[in-house]
């Protein structure tokens, strides 16, 4: 949860941040975008990293780096300041959710895997409903610098909790060498593997839509649903609860259900989301309760799909889970990067133009999961030499 929360935490004191530092709403939006990018770029490194020195080391010192960089944000002087405490966050916060899903594959296969798979989802989803609760609390209580203190506390309990409490999940004997040719040489494969990087696509743009409306969060709350700075949850409450929901239908179907045919139940919910949203947009003045239903319904969707869509991805490197769990957040958060920093600001103020953004990730997230099923395919039915 470290990730999202860090990233949802501090919504509701974009305008008195901004004020503090006197610096536009645009320019404010980059310490979101700044942090996404730090977050992308490690995440695609500590999964590898957790394949040669174990995944319990790996967690601990990046718990510490996150320490530092939130006490670091909390007492910046200056913008500039803020911006490189922002980032040290974002290095430090990657580390969470790639090496979970490492973990997991590590200790469970096959249903068990996949019902863990969305229980990490429904944890994953609490953040993003409960982050912006508890930020507009402190906002309002105390200021701004009291949600970076807020969230060095968190940082600091998850280490002491980590550093008690996590038991290692690799062997010694199953590590890969720390070697840096065979290292790259390995991301080069998977890289060039047609099929993983088509299921890393569709992974990451599907969770383009959630992006789309957390990096959009403080412009559709305050100026398009026009609720104040304290009202997060009309929108967030709603989003979680969608996730929760999903989850736990993925997980109690994952016995019953495979994991493709679970990503298509998913898209058939997204999709339906989608167009309705775009439907009510075209024809109706923009109301809370359906603007934020259709966000639920989606969210609902893309919990079923997005557990299954990771399990497949990872199988296809059973050796190197760790990396493939990086390749695979990298490409999600530098998509969450682009959107935070270039398209949710291009679409603000418009609940229409919000609408369209999330089909559109949608309908990108479904071709490259076909194309990817197509490759896959055509590999399965080519003969043998």
């Amino acid at each position: 949860m470290l990730g999202p929360f860090s990233t949802d935490t501090y919504l509701p004191s974009f305008p008195a941040i901004a004020g503090r530092f006197s610096v536009d709403p645009l320019l404010m939006q980059q310490t979101l975008s700044i942090y996404l990018l730090a977050h992308a770029l490690t995440a695609l490194f500590y999964g590898t990293l957790s394949d040669s020195l174990g995944r319990r080391r790996v967690v601990l010192g990046s718990l510490l780096l996150f320490v530092i960089g939130s006490v670091g944000a909390a007492c910046a002087h200056s913008f500039g300041m803020l911006l490189f405490f922002r980032a040290t966050q974002g290095l430090a916060s990657g580390a969470g959710m790639v090496i979970a899903q490492a973990v997991i594959r590590d200790r469970f296969s096959g249903a068990v895997a996949q019902r863990m798979m969305s229980n990490l989802m429904m944890l994953f989803g609490f953040a993003p409903a409960i982050a912006p609760i508890v930020g507009g609390l402190l906002q309002v209580s105390f200021g701004w610098q009291a949600v970076f203190l807020f969230l060095a506390a968190v940082g600091a309990f998850l280490l002491v909790s980590c550093f008690v409490m996590l038991e290692e999940s690799l062997p010694v004997a199953s590590r890969q060498p720390f070697r840096v040719a065979p290292i790259a040489a390995n991301y080069w494969r998977a890289l060039g593997n047609p099929v993983f990087m088509c299921r890393a696509l569709s992974f990451g743009l599907a969770f383009g839509g959630l992006a789309l409306y957390i990096s959009g969060a403080p412009d559709f709350v305050i100026n398009v649903l026009h609720l104040s700075a304290t009202s997060f949850a009309w929108l967030f409450v709603p989003m979680i609860t969608g996730l929760v929901l999903g989850s736990a239908l993925c997980g109690k179907l994952a016995h019953r259900i495979t994991p493709d045919a679970m990503t298509w139940y998913g898209f058939l919910a997204m999709g339906v989301a989608a167009l309705g949203n775009i439907a009510l947009c075209s024809f109706l003045d923009v109301a809370v309760w359906w603007a934020v239903s259709a966000v639920m319904i989606y969210h609902f969707g893309l919990s079923l799909a997005m557990p299954a869509m990771g399990m497949q991805a990872l199988d296809i490197y059973p050796t190197m889970r760790g990396l493939a769990a990086s390749l695979l957040n990298f490409v999600m958060m530098l998509i969450f990067s682009l959107v935070s920093g270039f398209i949710a600001p291009a679409l603000f103020g418009s609940a229409l133009k919000m609408g369209l953004g999330l089909a559109a990730f949608l309908c990108l997230s479904i071709l490259f999961w076909m194309l990817g099923s197509a490759r896959l395919r055509m590999a399965a039915a080519r003969p043998l030499a």
